[in-house]
């Protein structure tokens, strides 16, 4: 994955308070390892579900951050592209960047309007509007403030627990999955799921493939020209990027968690979908470019 050097970043689309501690956060610290089977599923279904840590059960009902961000670090460090090929914390906001401008040309082009979303950057613990986590959700999207967290120590978590390949593409895709989950939070679509959390037909799995079919829809007009007829923040996108981002959805797929950690696979107890089905609907949406092609609530998936 390459970014046009002379790209501009906007960090201001950043929340940075790392080295902070949120309101309401759980107590833990980064790197925390969650033992047994039912720990990593609840860790991974916070990446890929994008609904509250206090509905997870995670949290302490507590309100949203009450500690400010500080930015400054950030905006003089990641500036352009140039420190998006150079640096991995400027190329997640390049990778943001990205994803938002691209949302907010489709919505304009469908007639609609798109309110963007900030990514907060924590370590350690958060408070947000849904309520308190630790670094061991993982990547999360709250629909309340309507905001995206994460701690960017979770790519070596993906690697090391779940044994995803990693590499720059595979990031990406993590952050565009998430901000598939604002876009279904802005159209309606996550309301969809109500309590329909488990099965391997359920709600919440067609959230959770949806969300990656927009993903891929993203990846696919990432290299395209913006909205505005600028160049596009990125530049090139190779056969192995896009390897890696499937890797990386396989990697947390339902049946390859359960067994890898539990030794059995379950479907019943599924919440968003098997490794084969995650890398089916992010190709659908890579083949398409279009977000009309990921209906992932009609018929069977």
């Amino acid at each position: 994955m390459q970014f046009n050097d002379d790209a501009d970043l906007d960090t201001s689309q950043i929340e940075d308070a790392r080295g902070s501690r949120g309101g309401g956060g759980l107590r833990g610290g980064p790197g925390l390892k969650i033992g047994g089977g039912a720990g990593i599923l609840i860790a991974v279904v916070a990446l890929i579900f994008g609904i509250s840590p206090d509905n997870l059960g995670l949290g302490d009902g507590g309100g949203g951050s009450d500690l400010p961000a500080d930015n400054q670090a950030l905006a003089d460090s990641c500036r352009s592209g140039r420190d998006a090929n150079a640096r991995d914390d400027c190329r997640i906001v390049g990778v943001v960047n990205s994803a938002q401008s691209y949302w907010d040309g489709e919505f304009t082009a469908r007639g609609g309007r798109y309110s963007a979303a900030p990514t907060r950057f924590f370590s350690g613990s958060v408070g947000t509007a849904c309520g308190g986590a630790t670094s061991a959700v993982g990547p999360f999207y709250c629909p309340a403030d309507r905001k995206v967290y994460i701690d960017l120590g979770f790519f070596n978590e993906l690697r090391t627990e779940f044994g995803a390949r990693g590499g720059p593409f595979a990031e990406a895709y993590v952050i565009a999955h998430e901000y598939g989950h604002h876009i279904q939070n802005l159209t309606g679509q996550m309301a969809k799921v109500g309590n329909d959390r488990q099965g391997p037909q359920s709600g919440a799995v067609r959230l959770e493939l949806q969300a990656d079919c927009y993903a891929g829809v993203w990846a696919k007009n990432a290299t395209r020209p913006q909205p505005n007829g600028a160049p596009p923040l990125i530049t090139q996108l190779t056969d192995q990027d896009i390897a890696d981002g499937l890797d990386a959805a396989a990697a947390v797929g339902d049946d390859r968690i359960q067994q890898e950690f539990q030794g059995r696979v379950n479907p019943e107890s599924w919440t968003h979908g098997s490794a084969a089905q995650r890398q089916q609907w992010f190709t659908q949406g890579y083949r398409a470019g279009d977000m009309g092609s990921c209906d992932t609530f009609s018929g069977r998936i």
